[in-house]
């Protein structure tokens, strides 16, 4: 793994240390839309949605899928890459920490969102398990994680519900050996 690498993903994880730009991927998971679509959709500025784009494009988050003619102009609709994470990588604990901040204020906004009376689950686990428990975890949250992905829609087409998920998976040290 070379140093360029790390920096590469050191520049994602604080691309998406921020609320608005975590909100962005996730509508530009469904639709590709364009700085003021996303705008309109996140009830921000034009100018602040094309701010948090390009950071977020430069970072590779983001690819081009098209253009639209807009009053004379050219538009670009952007639509989120998704989300390959690449495996041991070294990240800074304080950019894990704005990382992890980043994802607990969007769950506050989420929550606050949430629809009253509807269904939903939480889970909170630090337990022990076998590697295979552990394996058969991981893939089946990957599976589901990609499953809704790939199944996003468009914000408001008829026959969806907006839907929040969120999933943090690790190992963690056991106190038998140092930190890995």
């Amino acid at each position: 793994m070379s140093l360029g690498d790390d920096e590469d993903r050191i520049g994602e994880l604080r691309a998406v240390a921020h609320p608005v730009r975590l909100q962005m991927l996730s509508l530009l998971t469904g639709a590709a839309m364009s700085a003021a679509e996303v705008a309109r959709e996140l009830d921000i500025t034009q100018a602040n949605a094309s701010y948090h784009v390009r950071v977020l494009a430069r970072n590779g988050l983001l690819r081009e899928a098209g253009t639209e003619s807009v009053r004379g102009g050219v538009a670009k609709k952007y639509r989120y890459v998704g989300e390959e994470r690449r495996s041991g990588r070294h990240v800074s604990e304080e950019d894990q920490a704005l990382q992890v901040e980043a994802y607990a204020q969007e769950l506050r906004r989420r929550l606050a969102d949430r629809r009253t009376g509807s269904r939903g689950m939480f889970t909170d686990a630090e337990m022990w398990v076998t590697p295979e428990v552990w394996k058969k975890v991981e893939a089946l949250v990957h599976e589901a994680t990609v499953l809704v992905h790939e199944e996003a829609q468009p914000p408001r087409t008829d026959g969806t519900v907006k839907v929040n998920m969120q999933a943090f998976l690790f190992e963690m040290n056991d106190g038998r050996e140092a930190d890995r």
